[in-house]
């Protein structure tokens, strides 16, 4: 991988934070930026951090991150919560290399499924997600042949959910 790969420290949210409008493409506007930093407040670089990661790019540039954790509720299960990749090294292998390490990291702590979400309409992220060996979960809705779960993370947000089961 390029760079070096190290878990979050708390100061990295703002690193993060400072990247996300751009590495979205200003999606939704200011209230797609607003949504987005509401789903990763600073706690996850406080609490999630052996099980989530940061590439730094040579030069200190972030070049990817992805914040998961093991469920306090159910200890088999981990989830991938929010990933970002740079754009100029979307499609190198960088975001699969994020996802496996968090698989090794979590399967030995006893974890054998691995729960993500992704949003309605993002077929990238559908078509990644199946890559890894994600399956997608049955929803109480249909949208374009993709099963939907409707306002999932509240009144219209509604979201696509896999599953992936680890040996």
């Amino acid at each position: 991988m390029i760079g070096a790969l190290r878990h979050p420290v708390e100061d990295d949210h703002g690193r993060v934070m400072a990247v996300m409008d751009e590495w979205w493409g200003g999606l939704g506007g200011e209230a797609g930026s607003l949504y987005r930093a509401t789903l990763l407040p600073r706690l996850y670089f406080q609490h999630f951090t052996d099980t989530s990661y940061v590439l730094d790019l040579p030069g200190k540039d972030l070049g990817a991150f992805l914040v998961g954790f093991v469920s306090q509720s159910e200890p088999g299960t981990g989830y991938i919560h929010f990933v970002g990749v740079a754009p100029a090294l979307r499609r190198t292998g960088v975001g699969g290399a994020l996802y496996r390490r968090f698989f090794t990291d979590v399967a030995a702590r006893g974890v054998r499924k691995v729960h993500s979400i992704t949003g309605v309409g993002n077929r990238r992220s559908v078509a990644f997600h199946t890559r890894l060996g994600f399956t997608l979960e049955p929803g109480d809705a249909e949208v374009d042949g993709l099963p939907v779960h409707r306002n999932y993370d509240g009144p219209g947000r509604d979201s696509v959910k896999f599953v992936k089961h680890l040996p």
